[in-house]
């Protein structure tokens, strides 16, 4: 620390992918086509999900959440990559750095815990089909969703404020394409100890925890499913998780691999690759992996769009109605 000379900086550099001048012309209109995708569906899921009232259902509920959550935080770090590669302008300023941090932090959190309560809401609708209605009542949702949404906003708050008070001394270069935990602690020579044993706890409350009742409630969905005698039965009840069960793959695959591989055989461009995964790929899979596999979504689609076709030809016949009226006044006069 006596050695530290640039102990506060007022920005940073993210120095993103190193490619060729046409490696990032390629690689900014896919970021583009993945965030406006990505926006795109989960922005019609939520549509979906508030106005057609086939799916207010506890399901759907934590469904309308996770799109949120995911539209957010692809918002707050796809559009700075974006920008970096078609300006070149690798700065961000320190504050800017911090808020990023703190949203990205608070977003997939909350992502984490909406997963979780979505494998409850599977167990209790498979296990306990009787008593689905009682015990996933509307309450009982909206305590799930407030529960992690306050979760991951006062969990990310402690990270924030420590990364905000390290000295970075080492370089000002995050070696990443947004303003990443592990990569921020590299560049500074402050003592980590409060900050590991923070990140040990919550590793073990935020990541594991949730990741095991998960496991823990497809265990006995599995058993309730064995159990069901006929095959059509089984099939029906297995195809009611598989969409949740394909989202909770994708996204802690990613995340799994990249904490459990030994930092020393850890490659930062591999690293880049994978986060790209689980923070563009992913949101923009869950809209597709819920609709295409689910028949509430596809007819809430085709309500939505015969009520937009029916309004689209009401307001023309009300306008060849006035254009009939305003020639008839015309020829009168």
């Amino acid at each position: 620390m006596k050695n530290c000379t640039n102990s506060s900086v007022s920005e940073f550099s993210i120095l993103a992918f190193v490619t060729s001048p046409n490696g990032q012309i390629l690689l900014f209109i896919l970021v583009l086509l993945m965030y406006f995708f990505t926006v795109l569906g989960n922005a019609t899921i939520v549509t979906l999900v508030s106005t057609v009232s086939q799916l207010h259902t506890p399901m759907y509920f934590f469904l309308c959440n996770l799109s949120s959550a995911d539209i957010t935080y692809v918002s707050v770090t796809l559009p700075k990559l974006m920008s970096i590669l078609l300006s070149q302008d690798h700065s961000i300023t320190f504050y800017g750095c911090m808020a990023q941090l703190y949203i990205f932090l608070l977003c997939a959190q909350a992502d984490i815990f909406i997963l979780t309560s979505m494998a409850y809401d599977r167990y209790v609708a498979i296990c306990k089909p009787l008593q689905y209605s009682l015990i996933m009542n509307k309450s009982v949702c909206i305590t799930m969703a407030a529960f992690s949404w306050l979760t991951g906003t006062l969990n990310s708050l402690p990270h924030t404020m420590i990364a905000s008070s390290l000295s970075y001394c080492y370089s000002n270069e995050i070696d990443h394409f947004f303003c990443d935990l592990k990569t921020l602690s590299k560049l500074s020579a402050s003592d980590f100890t409060n900050w590991d044993l923070l990140s040990t706890v919550e590793s073990v409350f935020i990541g594991c925890i949730p990741f095991l009742l998960i496991v823990i409630s497809y265990v006995y969905i599995i058993v309730s499913i064995l159990k069901i005698q006929t095959s059509k039965g089984r099939h029906k009840a297995f195809s009611s998780c598989t969409s949740h069960l394909i989202t909770v793959l994708l996204f802690y695959g990613p995340i799994i691999f990249i904490y459990i591989k030994p930092t020393n055989n850890r490659s930062s461009e591999n690293d880049k690759l994978l986060s790209i995964i689980y923070i563009a790929i992913v949101p923009l899979l869950n809209p597709l992996v819920y609709s295409l596999r689910n028949k509430d979504v596809l007819v809430a689609t085709a309500k939505i769009r015969l009520y937009v076709k029916f309004r689209s030809v009401q307001r023309i016949n009300v306008g060849k109605k006035h254009t009939v009226n305003k020639d008839r006044d015309i020829w009168n006069c």
